[in-house]
């Protein structure tokens, strides 16, 4: 796997992982490689310095043994626990984000953002007060699971990865 620094042409950064340089270069050429910020898919990769481990440093950075400076050996730091609902994602999961980010840009590019009007513009349309078309918006779970009940055709969207996890 290999992550890149991409920047879209409205300035955003962001980063995402790749199985390799080629299949970058080839979901960008499909257009599937799009900021999670603004759906653009005209993405660059950016300069990035690469992470590399230094073996010799190790031996440099120990501090010499109690016994040698006469000094107290520091006592055994505690053992650390990782942080809660963390994960290394795999292959698939991490397919699913970035098809989940697909779905979003597609919503984003293709209708029209009511924000908190959703529901009540939803039901104008269903009951034919006003011209059907493609909107999305906030709705609380309650409010979705009404809509639904009524018959109306909602779709929630699941939630946008955060690309800084």
């Amino acid at each position: 796997m290999i992550r890149y620094a991409l920047v879209c042409d409205q300035a955003h950064d962001f980063e995402s992982w790749f199985p390799s340089g080629d299949a970058f270069e080839e979901q960008r050429a499909r257009g599937l490689v799009e900021c999670p910020v603004c759906g653009s898919a005209k993405v660059e990769k950016r300069l990035m310095a690469p992470a590399i481990a230094r073996h010799d440093r190790a031996a440099q950075t120990l501090p010499a043994p109690a016994a040698e400076t006469g000094q107290q050996a520091p006592a055994p730091a505690e053992s650390a626990t990782p942080a809660e609902g963390m994960a290394l994602l795999g292959e698939r999961e991490q397919a699913l984000r970035a098809m989940i980010r697909e779905i979003h840009a597609h919503v984003t590019r293709n209708a029209e953002n009511v924000g908190g009007s959703f529901v009540t513009e939803a039901r104008r349309m269903h009951y034919g007060e006003v011209q059907e078309r493609p909107i999305y918006g906030e709705a609380s779970p309650d409010e979705a699971r009404e809509l639904i009940e009524e018959g109306v055709p909602v779709q929630p969207l699941p939630g946008l990865p955060d690309d800084r996890n």
